[in-house]
């Protein structure tokens, strides 16, 4: 693939998450110029699936080296925020592929999360990993976000001397 092919595909993308934003949940674009770029709506899907998981990923590997820095930290909460950071950063994207689900996309990004999240190991079965994943995936989408509150000894001190003066 050449750049200008590359940026042929990346404006078909956009132009399609811009008529998608009027309706994510209904049926998906696939005008002139996606129909030039892609040979089907699934390939459209695909690439679609594809750049979700590319900035996904990207934010879930940035959560996984800050977890590994702090040893309080915890990944699976880590994970989930990166997950959350990156739906809300891409609305529309996330609700066209919730809408249009494609078995294997889902599938692959349910076994990165299990895995990234250290929920399950590598040399498990890939349907154990996906099972997995399919159901942290539901708890991280139907879970409140939990508000973290980190502070040192001293802060926690200061803050009940404030409260009782």
């Amino acid at each position: 693939m050449s750049w200008s092919d590359y940026y042929r595909r990346r404006d078909a993308l956009d132009a399609v998450l811009d008529q998608a934003a009027r309706d994510p949940e209904g049926p998906l674009p696939f005008g002139e110029q996606a129909a030039a770029e892609f040979a089907d709506r699934r390939e459209l899907l695909l690439a679609l699936h594809y750049r979700w998981s590319v900035r996904l990923t990207g934010r879930v590997g940035m959560a996984q080296a800050d977890a590994e820095r702090d040893p309080s930290a915890d990944r699976v909460d880590a994970v989930a925020r990166a997950w959350r950071a990156t739906a809300a950063e891409h609305p529309v994207l996330r609700r066209v592929l919730d809408a249009h689900p494609v078995g294997p996309a889902v599938a692959g990004e349910q076994r990165m999360l299990a895995l990234a999240a250290g929920l399950a190991e590598i040399d498990e079965p890939a349907a154990e990993i996906t099972r997995v994943g399919a159901a942290y995936l539901a708890l991280i989408r139907t879970a409140p976000c939990p508000v973290r509150q980190r502070t040192t000894r001293v802060e926690q001190f200061l803050r009940r001397l404030v409260a009782s003066a």
